[in-house]
């Protein structure tokens, strides 16, 4: 082993802050000989599967958006703030823009992981990079929460939303916004295929469906968007070209790699995804490994891994146990992913949890999914932290003759 040994990570969603988090797990990675650096372009996690709480105010964003530098205290990581820019992969070199002071630095690697996701495709649609909102961020959710509240503060009888994507964003999204407009809400789902969650189960698009409906949210199958305006979107279905009106669009469809990831000398499938070995290392460059959405492994034959946190995590944990053998000089293990099921938050204080024999859905859910998401955020600091919050919430809640 090299003196000292480097691992540079970059990306601090699931993929990536998880992997720092799991190498602690082993001496090796605890010594002074080892120096460990995540990067990310944000001061704070973004637990995504919980964002979706901050459109109807259920959660706040301390509770789902921890700051890097707590979270990695008490470990032997070093946390940068900063942009990535390109990697080199011949000479192992980062470079990199710190935030602090705009100041471009290279970071040398001996290890290097890749877990930066992927971007929203917007320029494909005139109009959607202006005019659509993304939803991938606390930044994201702040800024749909300020547009709500100019539109709720209008003397309009009815607010129209269009949700583009009929996926689980799409689907979770329609469904708080839903809840949180009431009467006055015309909440809009829009999928180009002809079928919601393709590939979650029978009982959870079941359940998605029934909620749904419910709250009166319309579905529009085989339909795409070809521009969206300020007031309008202009849409296509059965054939023909129509205009529709529009208050707010939010748009959850369409991925593309980063554009330094798209220039890696390295091989990539048709969409732009660096091809990796079942160990999770880079074809060409076995020092590299890559997590999530920007890369494409195989886990069954013809068959893809979701873009889910569940992934990330398994993920996260297999890439640390590399890193171990690799650094003792011993054969990797295979990338195995285990289904543990599923969950999606199908309105407010409501859920779907599908997850072998356990299948409910509702408020149950909706308790169940929540108390699961605590468990994994990244600190039993932080868990404890926020279980006292729901517990305060709840108590006043009780006090006050609230359910």
């Amino acid at each position: 082993m090299k003196n000292p040994l480097h691992i540079c990570i970059l990306g601090g969603g699931f993929g990536g802050l998880y992997t720092a988090i799991y190498l602690q797990h082993f001496l090796l990675f605890k010594s002074p000989n080892c120096k460990i650096t995540l990067v990310d372009r944000n001061d704070r996690l973004t637990f995504t599967p919980l964002l979706y709480e901050l459109v109807t105010d259920e959660l706040q964003a301390w509770e789902i958006g921890p700051d890097y530098q707590k979270i990695l205290s008490d470990r032997n990581v070093n946390f940068c703030q900063g942009i990535v820019e390109g990697v080199d992969l011949e000479k192992r070199q980062v470079k990199l823009k710190k935030n602090s002071d705009n100041r471009e630095e290279l970071l040398t690697y001996d290890y290097l992981v890749l877990a930066v996701g992927v971007q929203m495709r917007l320029e494909g649609v005139p109009g959607a990079a202006t005019y659509a909102y993304t939803f991938r961020t606390i930044a994201d959710a702040e800024r749909l929460k300020q547009r709500l509240k100019i539109l709720e503060n209008t003397a309009s009888k009815i607010i129209q939303v269009a949700v583009v994507g009929g996926g689980p964003s799409g689907v979770e999204l329609a469904c708080k916004l839903a809840d949180r407009l009431g009467k006055r809400g015309q909440v809009r789902l829009i999928e180009r295929g002809n079928e919601l969650l393709k590939t979650f189960s029978p009982y959870s698009r079941k359940s998605a469906i029934k909620a749904l409906k419910a709250r009166r949210i319309e579905v529009d199958f085989d339909t795409s968007i070809e521009a969206v305006e300020s007031d309008k979107i202009l849409i296509f279905q059965n054939g023909e070209r129509s205009y529709s009106p529009v208050d707010l669009v939010l748009w959850t469809v369409g991925n593309r790699s980063i554009d330094w990831v798209r220039n890696l000398p390295c091989q990539q499938n048709d969409r732009g995804q660096l091809l990796t070995l079942p160990t999770l290392q880079l074809v060409d460059y076995p020092e590299v490994l890559a997590l999530g959405d920007l890369a494409e492994i195989q886990y069954h034959p013809q068959k893809q891994l979701p873009a889910t946190a569940q992934v990330a995590y398994q993920q996260a944990s297999c890439a640390a146990k590399n890193l171990y053998l690799a650094a003792r000089g011993k054969r990797l293990q295979k990338f195995r992913y285990l289904h543990l099921g599923e969950m999606l938050t199908l309105g407010k204080g409501a859920a779907v949890v599908s997850s072998f024999a356990l299948k409910v859905d509702g408020g149950l859910a909706g308790g169940i999914r929540q108390f699961v998401y605590l468990q994994r955020l990244p600190t039993l600091r932080h868990q404890l932290r926020v279980l006292r919050h729901w517990i305060g919430k709840w108590l006043r809640g009780l006090k006050g003759g609230g359910s």
